[in-house]
């Protein structure tokens, strides 16, 4: 099934319409979704935080050679709907369960998840295990994390409130920043794909997107950690080794040997988490970073995938 770009919008919204995707109700609010490609299990591609669903497309065009591929924006995220207040875990995990039965989407699921999309991802798998075929977490957030880093990189990113230090409106030179790392990641992509998201990435709306969920992330962490473990399922860790543009634009004051430190906490948690299951790995990624590595090594990831979907 190969979807057709939507002409609706969310009722109150101004926003053009999504390049990609149409629209479905889910406890009475609109969700972007798109889909394309045939087959089973159906991989489906979960956004890190201040990501959305269109972010994946290459991804997901790829995979969509071979089997049925799905890219979404939840709740407060994207094309979709706002609400009141950020979803928690398990909300997330409902709500994607009700949106992939909404658009007709049968389990089983590959989940591939990115940083924050990777809990989600994770979560998805420890409540409805029997729906899940495997999971790969590109550079997943875990509930550990801080016990894996460097006691003066927690130290300095403790003292760091978003409150104080972000600005009310960004400043020009840092939106055009970003308008230009983001042009290059997708510099081969369809223009008519390419563009609006760009656009719409550069918003004072989606820039404020990903920092609303920098207060949210210890409960999220929490809800993660009285979840309990993941259940035996197949998986591929992703863990970037390097330090990208991105990570570079947001930096507090790290040195690049405090980023290397970090990487390396990274990697020994990945591999604690691919040791938790029967049939988990950590693949390093090199040429990539936290941010970019769907878009600097789609290679590593659909490569991951086709391993998965062979077993």
């Amino acid at each position: 099934m190969n979807e057709q770009p939507s002409t609706c919008r969310p009722e109150g919204k101004a926003a053009p319409a999504p390049p990609l995707g149409r629209y479905y109700q889910v406890e009475g609010r609109r969700l972007l979704l798109h889909r394309s490609g045939n087959g089973s299990p159906a991989v489906v591609f979960l956004p890190g935080g201040g990501g959305v669903g269109l972010d994946y497309w290459n991804l997901q065009h790829g995979t969509a050679e071979f089997t049925t591929s799905v890219v979404y924006d939840r709740t407060g995220t994207g094309w979709s709907d706002r609400g009141d207040t950020l979803p928690t875990c398990t909300e997330v995990t409902d709500e994607l369960r009700a949106l992939l039965r909404a658009a007709n989407v049968r389990a089983p699921y590959l989940l591939v998840g990115h940083s924050l999309g990777g809990l989600y991802a994770r979560l998805y798998a420890t409540r409805f295990r029997s729906e899940v075929a495997g999971l790969v977490l590109m550079d997943t957030d875990h509930e550990d994390y801080r016990s894996y880093m460097p006691q003066r990189l927690q130290e300095m990113r403790a003292g760091w409130d978003p409150d104080k230090e972000l600005p009310d409106e960004m400043p020009d030179e840092a939106v055009q920043l970003y308008r230009r790392l983001l042009a290059q990641m997708m510099g081969d992509w369809p223009e008519q794909i390419r563009e609006p998201l760009i656009e719409r990435h550069v918003s004072p709306e989606w820039i404020m997107d990903g920092y609303k969920v920098l207060p949210y992330r210890d409960r999220f962490l929490e809800e993660m950690r009285r979840a309990g473990p993941l259940p035996d399922v197949p998986l591929i860790v992703l863990t970037a080794m390097d330090i990208d543009d991105f990570k570079k634009a947001v930096l507090i004051g790290e040195s690049e040997a405090l980023l290397r430190e970090e990487i390396d906490g990274k990697r020994r948690l990945h591999d604690a988490l691919a040791a938790s299951v029967s049939r988990g790995q950590n693949r390093l990624v090199d040429g990539a970073g936290h941010a970019s590595i769907h878009w600097r090594r789609p290679d590593a990831v659909l490569q991951a995938i086709r391993d998965l979907l062979g077993r």
